[in-house]
């Protein structure tokens, strides 16, 4: 087996088991799985997300460059696209406008 197999099953199995103990509000599981989603673009940002990055509101911009300093390369359009994925009811983060600019911030 390789090891994001191994990987993957026995994060499977502690999810259980946290379910079976805990209840469905596991924080440490999502964590663990959160960090397997770093990939692309739109992992570029979940990765901000968890490092506190949207704690308070930041405009495109200020996403792009952090991203940047972060190893995250891609097009505007592409940055964009999933700022507005991740804004979406329910998603990690919040869109909002102030006089002309938009502003992300993280949910509460």
């Amino acid at each position: 087996m390789t090891e994001e197999k191994i990987l993957k099953q026995i994060l499977s199995r502690l999810e259980r088991l946290e379910t079976a103990v805990f209840g469905e509000k596991n924080l440490t599981n999502k964590l663990v799985r959160n960090k397997m989603k770093f990939k692309g673009i739109t992992g570029g940002i979940r990765l901000l997300v968890s490092q506190g990055f949207f704690k308070d509101k930041k405009t495109f911009t200020e996403t792009k460059t952090k991203l940047r300093k972060n190893g995250y390369y891609s097009s505007l359009q592409a940055i964009q696209t999933a700022l507005n994925s991740l804004s979406v009811p329910g998603g990690a983060l919040v869109k909002f406008k102030e006089g002309k600019k938009i502003y992300y911030a993280e949910r509460k």
